[in-house]
């Protein structure tokens, strides 16, 4: 099924400090509560030490759990950019494709609120990121210098 809706809020602000794009499967918009490839919709934040703010809805409609991985790719395509994604179950080839990506996918026991997962993240960015969002970030930090890095041993022309 192809994704039905796609909403992205721009600020247009600029932002002394990187945020990190953060997912979250949701029937809702305000809990996380359902399993990653079935997920009617992903609602993606922007998070940085000050807090987080809704950055893009992506809505998939009702998805049946039937192992089609077939409607796993839009939901890649639309995790573009995000550091990780919380789901309530996530599946062992979804789980390889994320990690692939740079994606960390996070699965939690119980419907949780997302408000309080981004009061969690931010408070960890806050006094210093620890496990998997510290090797996350220092993972998007070398590639961004690696990029920077080739861009500059580029020939370059007038």
């Amino acid at each position: 099924m192809a994704m039905q809706r796609q909403l992205r809020v721009l600020d247009g602000q600029p932002h002394p400090t990187p945020r990190l794009k953060v997912a979250f499967a949701t029937d809702d918009l305000k809990g996380i509560n359902q399993h990653f490839g079935s997920a009617e919709r992903f609602a993606i934040y922007l998070l940085d030490g000050e807090g987080g703010t809704l950055h893009e809805v992506a809505e998939f409609g009702r998805l049946a759990q039937d192992g089609n991985e077939n409607k796993l790719l839009e939901k890649f395509v639309v995790l573009d950019g995000c550091i990780a994604v919380y789901s309530l179950a996530v599946g062992p080839s979804a789980v390889r494709q994320l990690m692939s990506l740079g994606i960390q996918p996070i699965k939690l026991l119980h419907p949780t609120p997302i408000n309080r997962v981004l009061a969690e993240l931010q408070q960890q960015l806050q006094r210093g990121p620890e496990g998997w969002l510290a090797r996350a970030i220092a993972i998007r930090g070398e590639k961004s210098e690696a990029r920077f890095s080739d861009m500059a041993e580029e020939a370059w022309e007038e």
